[in-house]
Parts: structure tokens; C-alpha cells; sequence
């Protein structure tokens, strides 16, 4: 037989096996991104195993015990019943597997130097049980040229070949949580296979699993490039209107309303919104994987840059912001109550990741404040050093602060209750639009 031949019986059996859904999925890590995947391919009729570093998670899968708010505890519960999903620390399970996806964090480090090395280690853990026949998908987010600089030469260190013997591709994570609309079910998504054949099988996989549209891209490197651009489109037009906010407070300009008065236009124009800063795993973080890529072809990304530190600089504003509102009280900042709403990230989630509230907490702490905080799906943190534990809010609470802080707008949060109580309210979400008071300041809104 043919070499090619042998390329294309070992790309249709893998094939058969996913088309018939026989196929037995891997996915490294179990967390926003891994558990939802996991599910999902278990609720396709796949056979998945779940790896993961942390044994409280395996634990908690076993049992059925959800951990992610965008996942049915039912469907999680159901499909470990069935035993079409379970979870293990044990990486030798991979050389049962026909399937292999990569869901680890990417974050960065002090430097804002891309830091792969969960990436690498999950699959240098995995070598050893890697075979002839398999898939393997990485989903965390990238650089453009990760898939093939760095995973696909240690694959082909086992004598396998990619494209004939064993199949490689990039398939970038679309997750936004708290968003009703749009989970990993439905959301359409991207695939680029290191040859034609590996974007083949992998686009076979996820098309058995989602509603949502595959699209086949020509590389890695392009799959890897789209999900830096989805990120980075927000993280650029975000710095625009933060910055626009700060003018605004300057100009006397309500920065919410212009942003109402622009929506009506109904072409050419996405409404964006100002804040305290960047939260999340994405959007603060992945613009500057491919700033540094760009520095290895002798390319500087100023927009990207420029939003980064425009974004980075929104905790401090609200920090001076604050301390501008004491100061017109004749108070200090200095041994001032000062709670904060919301710790999450962003609204009706329990996420802390990147939170610009974690950020606004730290800078006050340093400063001298007397801090408490109220979010409704974050009971404790020990975030940066403060460990905090949620407090009840009550009219009489918010009456004893001297600045209320609104970071994140959870929509069960009374917000009239704060405004009729709290004697100062520093509003960075516009969480308190409609409800007229001379004690709110609003981000973006300059003081009459």
C-alpha cells in the first residue's frame, strides 16, 4: 500500500468513527472553556474523558457536581450518569482516544509576555500516549503560529507525520459567559487544520457536535490570527470610548447619552461602553499575544498598545475619581468606608478573572480605604491580598459609607435602595441611569 493511501484509509477511519460518533474525545482541562466543550460532545453520544490538574474539579464532575454557571446542572448531571463523561488527573487515558482537544489558560506574565507553558506542558504530559489515528485540537487562545511552531514538531518527535499518520488543528474558543443567547452549542465556529486533511477531520468533529457553522480556514495560523482580531476589535474600540469618557467628564458631556444618541444610527456604527477597566481572560490579555509575535518580524502594534494603556489606566482614574468626591465633602480617602458593588467581572456572572473591581479594591487598599463589598454571585475573594467576604446589603449599611462604588451592574441589585441610602455614589456602569440624584456621579459624565 501506498503511503498516500495509507494517509487516506487512516483519515476515513478516523472519519467513520466520528461521523458514527464512536469516536472517544479527550478534553485537557475543565473550565470555562474545556467543561462546556465536554459536555456538549457527551451530549452528542461521544465518549469523553475529562483530564484536569485539579482534583476538586475531577471530583466534583465525577458526582455530577456543576462548577461553570453556563452549563445545565441537568445536562451535566445526565451525561455522567450515562457514563459518557468522566474525569481524571491521569494523562495515559489519551492512548485510548481518538480525539484530543486543549482547553488551558494562556495568561501572561508581570512582563505581559505570553506565557504558553500550560499549553506545553499538557502536551508534553500527553506525548507518550499520542498515536496513529488521533485528532488533536488546541482551543486555548494563541499566537499566530503556535499550533505549528510549537505543537506539531513535538508531535512529529514520536515519528508520527501530521496529515497522514495523526491530525493537528486550531480551533479558537468562543466563550462569552452570562450570555444567554449564545453558548457553545450554537456559536458558530472556526477551524484550521495544519493540512486539508487535518481541517477535514476536525471540522467533521465539531460539525457532529454544534448548531453552530464550522468554517474551514486555509491554516492555523489564520484560525489562530481570527480569534486575536475578534479580541482585539473590542479592545480597541473599549479604549476609544473610555478615552471618549474621560473628555467627556472634562467637556460636561453626558458620555451615556451620546452613546444612546449614536445607537440610532442603524449602519455603520457598534455601540461600545466605558468602565473601570478590562475584565476577563480574553479581551485584557490576548491583544498582547500577537503585539509580542509582531516584534519577531520587526512590526510594533501601536493601536493594540495604545488600547492596552488606556484601558489599564481606567482603575486609576476611578481611584482619583473617588478621591476628587471625598475631597469635595472635605473628607480623605485615607480611613474613608468605602464599599464597592460587584467584584465580577462583568454583569450577572460569578467570574473574577482580570476584574477591574479586584484592581479598583487594590488601589484603594494601598491608599488607605476601609473596604467591604457587595456582589450577589461572589461570596469571598482573596484577590491581591484582600481577602473579602461579601456583606448583606441594608439601608443602614450603605448610609454608613462615606463613597459607594459601583464597579460591576448586576441586574439584581437594588439600585434605588443605594441611591435613596448611600450619602456618595461614584457610578462607573451607569447602573444608576433614570434614578436622578445629586450624590451620583457617573463615569463619562462631567459635573454640571
Amino acid at each position: 500500500m501506498t503511503g498516500k493511501l495509507k494517509e487516506v484509509r487512516v483519515e476515513m477511519t478516523l472519519l467513520q468513527r466520528i461521523v458514527q460518533r464512536e469516536a472517544k474525545v479527550a478534553v485537557i482541562g475543565l473550565g470555562y472553556v474545556g467543561l462546556p466543550l465536554a459536555v456538549e460532545k457527551a451530549k452528542a453520544g461521544f465518549t469523553v474523558i475529562g483530564i484536569d490538574r485539579k482534583e476538586e474539579r475531577v471530583a466534583m464532575v465525577n458526582r455530577g457536581e456543576n462548577y461553570i454557571p453556563d452549563i445545565l446542572v441537568s445536562d451535566l448531571a445526565q451525561v455522567v450518569a450515562e457514563g459518557k463523561l468522566l474525569a481524571t488527573q491521569d494523562f495515559s487515558v489519551i492512548r485510548d482516544v481518538d480525539v484530543v482537544t486543549i482547553c488551558v489558560p494562556t495568561p501572561l506574565d508581570k512582563n505581559k509576555q505570553p506565557d504558553t507553558s500550560y499549553i506545553e506542558g499538557v502536551v508534553d504530559k500527553s506525548l507518550p500516549y499520542v498515536h496513529k489515528g488521533q485528532l488533536v485540537v488546541l482551543e486555548s487562545t494563541t499566537y499566530p503560529g503556535m499550533t505549528e511552531e510549537v505543537i506539531l514538531p513535538r508531535i512529529e518527535s514520536r515519528g508520527l507525520k501530521v496529515g497522514e499518520d495523526i491530525f493537528l488543528a486550531f480551533s479558537p474558543e468562543r466563550v462569552d459567559p452570562g450570555n444567554d443567547r449564545y453558548k457553545t452549542k450554537n456559536t458558530p465556529k472556526v477551524v484550521g487544520g495544519v493540512t486539508p486533511a487535518c481541517t477535514e477531520v476536525a471540522t467533521a468533529l465539531y460539525e457532529e457536535v454544534l448548531d453552530g457553522t464550522v468554517f474551514s480556514a486555509s491554516s492555523p495560523r489564520v484560525a489562530e490570527m481570527t480569534k486575536l482580531l475578534e479580541n482585539i476589535f473590542r479592545s480597541v474600540n473599549i479604549s476609544l470610548v473610555n478615552e471618549l469618557a474621560l473628555l467627556c467628564e472634562k467637556m460636561k458631556i453626558d458620555i451615556w447619552e451620546v452613546i444612546e444618541a449614536a445607537k440610532t444610527k442603524p449602519f455603520g456604527f457598534m455601540p461600545f461602553y466605558p468602565g473601570p477597566g478590562l475584565g476577563g481572560h480574553c479581551i485584557p490579555l490576548d491583544p498582547f499575544y500577537l503585539s509580542w509575535k509582531a516584534k519577531e518580524y520587526g512590526f510594533t502594534t501601536r493601536f493594540i498598545e495604545l488600547a492596552g494603556e488606556i484601558n489599564d489606566a481606567m482603575p486609576y482614574h476611578v481611584v482619583e475619581r473617588a478621591m476628587e468626591l471625598l475631597n469635595e465633602e472635605g473628607k480623605a480617602l485615607r480611613g474613608s468606608e468605602v464599599m464597592l458593588l460587584g467584584m465580577a467581572y462583568k454583569r450577572d456572572i460569578d467570574d473574577l478573572r482580570e476584574s477591574p473591581a479586584l484592581k479598583v479594591a487594590r488601589l484603594l487598599a494601598d491608599r488607605g480605604a476601609v473596604l467591604s463589598y457587595h456582589d450577589p454571585y461572589v461570596s469571598e475573594i482573596d484577590e491581591a491580598g484582600l481577602p473579602l467576604q461579601d456583606v448583606v446589603l441594608t439601608p443602614k449599611l450603605l448610609a454608613a459609607q462615606d463613597l459607594v462604588i459601583i464597579t460591576t451592574a448586576h441586574t439584581n441589585v437594588d439600585y434605588k435602595m443605594v441611591v435613596d441610602h448611600a450619602p456618595l455614589i461614584l457610578d462607573t456602569r451607569n447602573a444608576t441611569k433614570g434614578i436622578e440624584s445629586f450624590k451620583v456621579a457617573r463615569l463619562g459624565v462631567g459635573t454640571q
